[in-house]
């Protein structure tokens, strides 16, 4: 029930190229009426030769020809307005399914394979397209062909047809058989190919450690092991329409020769004329091809099934992370925050935050200071809604942040992260991220702030430079100053700047911090650092353990606490 009822989420992707369908559906028809029109004219010709009636018989070629040519063109046509829908139609299913991704939270992207996203959006979808192109240009006028030939072939004789169809069930049985058995390795099989785009994702974007570890033979022989059980698994499913192939085959030979049997039969004993069986007999061979494009077509189905699941399987994971349906824009703040006994965790279990309560005035910075895993990055994740708290309230400017609309809140919040992602682009582009239409003169203006106008104006092509995939071709410190730039220009009243200097040099570590405290001015700031050095200017400073604010205070008061702090700052500078 649950791969039928996948099959039947398709209905409102395909409902909504109906006028294109209804066209392909005209097609078909006139492919159909002139294939029983070529079977009855068919019963016309063993007189004319018989009789050696040239003028008749160069009547019915001529008649055949131009039947011919309407097939030809019905059957053109079905083809171009069904591949259009169903191209259509994948292009729909994908945009839907990639809009969904980006309202998922980001716990769903840190335990998925990018590799394995990207499958499904590519090939799964295509292998869905496909699936609906087969369905209207291929099966459904086979079928029509499978109702309406034996329908013709009750009429010119029933015992026949009665004979022919005999064999029908055990064919209907063996093709579902084979088609549910099908579906099963095809899914496995599309398992093991979404897993090898998966390895060469994570290989790929970590080229660097791989061969810095020199595990170019580990990597291979992983590689290797899971493309062999491809290998594998492809292999199973092509045995298996291999096997299919010949047992349908002989079953179709089979109802041939049933037919001749009993139609010389009938012919000896004067039930059936030469005309009427070569007609009939025609009418049987005709069917032949349609019941092999109706076999082939299932198995594809069965297979296609595989993907709609894997497709469908992304829909049908609800964002934890929702708007209210009367959710507001959140208007223009002044950058007051707080946090009102705030619980959150990531398992049930395993509580990060506990009733945290904390105050940030416009304008202030507050630096969060504690071991790894104390929850200070879950802290500032919980404000532009990354994840919802479990009980507490944020607010901003005395607003609930439960009550904005998420685009308007995180217009409003600026992250500089430890690591700058840039994206395939000009450098321009990735400051202005998230812009189609955006001024050139605002960006330099935004890059000078950033302390990142003077290497751009280096660089061959200045702010038109394209940037490689992750911006490899750029050292660190100048990826940071690109995301200052970013974080400048969208001019936010609150800023989050989490472990933005520690990954870098010295000397770039001075033009980051320097352009960091040039956009901190009027804003309110939450600074996560390890480096102590850099939070000591800080309005206040707050320790957290355990998801508690323990201690909070500016850099001397806390010295002169001598507790946590100053335990963490004597570690730093014991030398």
């Amino acid at each position: 029930m649950k791969n039928r009822s996948n099959y039947w989420q398709l209905q409102p992707y395909i409902q909504s190229q109906w006028k294109t369908i209804a066209k392909g559906f005209i097609c078909i028809l006139g492919y159909v009426l002139s294939t029983l029109c070529l079977i009855y004219l068919a019963g016309k010709l063993p007189a004319p030769f018989a009789e050696g009636n040239v003028k008749e018989i160069a009547k019915i070629s001529a008649i055949a020809l131009g039947i011919f040519l309407v097939r030809g063109i019905s059957q053109s046509g079905q083809d171009i307005f069904m591949a259009q829908a169903a191209l259509r139609v994948a292009l729909n299913l994908r945009k839907q399914v990639y809009t969904h991704m980006h309202k998922l939270n980001l716990s769903y992207f840190e335990t998925t394979q990018a590799g394995d996203l990207s499958y499904r959006l590519t090939e799964d979808i295509d292998r869905v397209g496909e699936v609906v192109n087969k369905l209207f240009h291929d099966f459904v006028p086979c079928v029509l062909q499978l109702v309406a030939i034996p329908i013709y072939m009750i009429y010119l004789n029933w015992q026949l047809t009665l004979a022919l169809l005999v064999v029908a069930p055990l064919m209907a049985i063996l093709i579902g058989w084979f088609g549910e058995r099908l579906r099963k390795f095809s899914r496995k099989s599309q398992n093991r190919v979404s897993n090898l785009s998966a390895i060469l994702t994570e290989v790929f974007s970590g080229i660097r450690l791989v061969q810095a570890f020199a595990a170019e033979k580990y990597e291979i022989a992983r590689f290797t092991e899971e493309a062999e059980a491809s290998r594998q698994a492809k292999y199973s499913t092509e045995r298996l329409k291999a096997i299919q192939i010949p047992i349908i085959g002989f079953l179709e030979a089979l109802s041939i020769l049933i037919l001749l049997c009993i139609g010389g039969w009938q012919i000896s004993v004067e039930n059936l004329n030469v005309a009427e069986f070569f007609s009939f007999l025609t009418a049987g061979v005709t069917l032949l091809d349609p019941i092999s494009h109706v076999t082939s077509n299932y198995n594809e189905f069965k297979q296609g099934e595989a993907s709609v699941d894997r497709v469908f399987e992304i829909v049908a994971i609800a964002p934890t992370v929702v708007e209210k349906p009367n959710a507001i824009a959140l208007p223009q703040v002044t950058g007051k925050v707080e946090y009102r006994r705030v619980s959150f965790a990531y398992k049930s279990d395993q509580p990060v935050l506990n009733n945290l309560n904390l105050l940030a005035l416009p304008g202030e910075t507050i630096a969060l200071v504690g071991a790894s895993g104390a929850g200070k990055t879950t802290l500032v994740n919980l404000l532009p809604r990354f994840y919802s708290p479990l009980s507490g309230d944020i607010l901003i400017d005395g607003i609930n942040i439960q009550d904005v609309t998420i685009s308007s809140l995180r217009q409003q919040i600026g992250i500089v992260p430890q690591e700058t992602v840039l994206f395939s682009g000009t450098i321009a582009q990735n400051i202005a991220f998230g812009q189609t239409d955006f001024d050139l003169d605002v960006v330099q203006a935004a890059a000078e702030v950033a302390n990142a106008h003077q290497f751009i104006s280096q660089l061959p092509d200045g702010y038109y430079t394209w940037v490689g995939e992750r911006g490899v071709n750029l050292s660190g410190g100048q990826r940071q100053r690109i995301a200052i730039a970013r974080a400048v220009l969208l001019n936010p009243r609150i800023l989050i700047l989490d472990e933005a200097t520690s990954a870098l040099d010295s000397e770039s570590e001075a033009l980051v911090q320097e352009a960091l405290e040039r956009i901190m001015h009027h804003r309110t700031v939450f600074i996560i650092a390890h480096r102590l050095t850099t939070v000591r200017r800080s309005d206040r400073i707050l320790v957290i353990e355990k998801g508690q604010v323990v201690e909070s205070g500016t850099h001397e008061e806390l010295l002169a606490l001598s507790r946590q702090y100053a335990h963490y700052y004597s570690q730093q500078f014991s030398s």
